[in-house]
């Protein structure tokens, strides 16, 4: 009865959570979902697009909505524009001579914060691109000899721009490995922006009055309750199996990793839950794989980035809607 009601909890937490951002982030319904699914998940998000399509509002908005401990302008958001002179000390922080104590003491950069937008992450060197692989990966920053811990709740929202633009360094595997999911936020249909410019003032209000809907600690449980969504069996070979047909397809170099599929596995269970949800469906399979998988694999050429994945799906798709697997 308890578990039931904190479900009931969760999934309506979620739907509150949901409706505060669609008052200001108008027809994108399906990127909002991947945006929280990343998020309860425990991961982090990266956005490519043009200039201009919300990617940056998506993230104000999201922080906006969650409440901190101390603060009523929601929880600690901090926007770091990269550029191709910013070092790795402007994220971290650096070390400044303190006159009163006459000792250095170590003074913390913005990725000390709960929602980081790292705003054009690929204008900057490989090396500033570098100081957020542990910051990502295990939730602490090192200095010298001394490990600080980030806050519990530290969720990455990444934008950069294509690749083909002027002044961009393409993100290394390995950084691209620690976003969980990557989305293109792209243009709304032509009757969504028509509504956004008869209303873009109404819109530009609701963002400077945002109401923080759910707390950090509501987050915190969220998190939590994603690992309790079901998954079946023949699902999670689902997952192993389209891991492995990456790394066999002869029009993918670079196929997925083991972590990659734990990954895939966090995700369906958290877009399970930010759909109402307490089991992992095969549609959610559907929905999630390119997200998750397309940004870690290596293509042989740009045909094969249209077609292998999309084949390798299909298989095991067709595979599991024979099995007629149900929550």
């Amino acid at each position: 009865m308890e578990q039931n009601i904190q479900i009931e909890t969760a999934l309506a937490n979620i739907q509150k959570l949901v409706d505060n951002i669609e008052k200001v982030i108008r027809g994108k319904q399906k990127q909002i979902q991947y945006v929280l699914t990343a998020l309860l998940a425990k991961g982090h998000v990266l956005m490519e697009d043009n200039p201009g399509t919300g990617k940056t509002v998506m993230a104000k908005t999201l922080a906006q909505s969650i409440a901190s401990r101390d603060s009523q302008h929601g929880v600690d958001f901090k926007r770091i524009q990269f550029t191709p002179d910013l070092l790795p000390m402007d994220l971290i922080g650096s070390h400044i001579y303190d006159d009163d104590k006459k000792e250095f003491i170590f003074k913390k950069g913005p990725l000390f914060c709960n929602v980081l937008l790292a705003d054009e992450i690929n204008r900057a060197s490989p090396k500033v691109q570098s100081a957020l692989l542990e910051c990502m990966a295990e939730n602490q920053i090192t200095m010298g000899e001394t490990t600080y811990p980030l806050e519990k709740l530290f969720f990455t929202i990444a934008t950069q721009n294509p690749v083909e633009m002027e002044g961009t360094y393409p993100l290394p595997a390995a950084q691209l490995d620690r976003f969980y999911i990557k989305l293109t936020f792209g243009y709304v249909d032509e009757e969504t922006e028509l509504d956004i410019y008869r209303n873009y003032l109404g819109i530009q209000d609701n963002l400077e009055h945002i109401q923080q809907v759910l707390s950090m600690e509501e987050i915190l449980f969220l998190q939590q309750e994603t690992s309790k969504v079901f998954i079946h069996d023949e699902i999670i070979a689902g997952v192993r199996n389209i891991v492995w047909d990456t790394r066999k397809h002869p029009d993918i170099s670079l196929g997925a990793s083991t972590r990659s599929g734990i990954t895939f596995l966090k995700c369906l269970k958290a877009f399970a839950l930010v759909n109402g949800r307490t089991f992992v469906t095969e549609d959610d399979v559907q929905y999630v794989a390119k997200p998750v998988l397309d940004h870690r694999l290596i293509y042989r050429n740009k045909d094969a980035r249209q077609k292998a994945l999309a084949s390798i799906l299909d298989k095991e798709l067709s595979r599991l809607s024979k099995l007629k697997i149900s929550g």
